[in-house]
C-alpha cells in the first residue's frame, strides 16, 4: 500500500526532499499561491505550523500556477514573498501541478483517497501519523478550523 513515505519531491531551493522524513508524523499538505484571495492563509498555516510541530504535525506548502495564473513567480520570488509577508518557516516545495495530465503524482495519490479535482489554491489534505489521508478541506476553510482534526490525529 502506498503511503505519503513513497514520495520524494523538490523543495523550492531545488533539493530533494523524501516525505519518508516525515514518518510518524501528522501531515497538512496544502496548495498554495501567492497572488490569491486566499493567500493570507499562509498566516494561519504559519500559526498552526508552531502551534502543533513540537506535538507531531509538519505542514507543507506546494506552490501551484494552475489556478488563475496566481503562482507566477520563480522559486526564489514564491520563497522571498511567503517569508517576507507571512514569516512563512515549514517547507515549501517546488511548484507543481494538482490536476490535469501533468498533475503530480502525490496529488493524484491525494485524490484516491478523497476523490475529485483540486477546486481552487488552499485545498487541504491532513494525514495522519500512519501515512494515510484522513481528511480533505475545501480551499475556504481557514487554517484555524481544522484545529479539531489536527488534535485528533495528534
Amino acid at each position: 500500500m502506498t503511503t505519503l513515505a513513497d514520495f520524494t519531491l523538490p523543495l523550492l531551493d531545488g533539493t530533494s526532499q523524501s516525505l519518508a522524513a516525515y514518518t510518524g508524523k501528522a501531515m497538512l499538505l496544502v496548495n498554495t499561491a501567492s497572488k490569491c484571495g486566499h493567500t493570507p492563509q499562509y498566516e494561519g498555516l504559519e500559526a498552526l505550523w508552531q502551534a502543533y510541530k513540537d506535538r507531531g504535525l509538519v505542514v507543507l506548502g506546494f506552490p501551484c500556477n494552475q489556478f488563475g495564473g496566481q503562482e507566477p513567480g520563480t522559486a526564489a520570488e514564491i520563497a522571498e514573498f511567503c517569508t517576507l509577508n507571512f514569516g512563512v518557516s515549514f517547507p515549501l516545495f517546488a511548484r507543481l501541478d494538482v490536476n490535469g495530465p501533468a498533475q503530480s503524482p502525490l496529488y493524484a495519490w491525494l485524490k484516491a483517497a478523497h476523490p475529485g479535482d483540486i477546486e481552487w489554491n488552499f485545498a487541504k489534505f491532513l494525514v495522519g501519523r500512519d501515512g494515510q489521508v484522513a481528511a480533505r478541506f475545501a480551499p475556504d476553510i481557514l487554517p484555524a478550523a481544522l484545529e479539531p482534526a489536527i488534535e485528533a490525529l495528534l
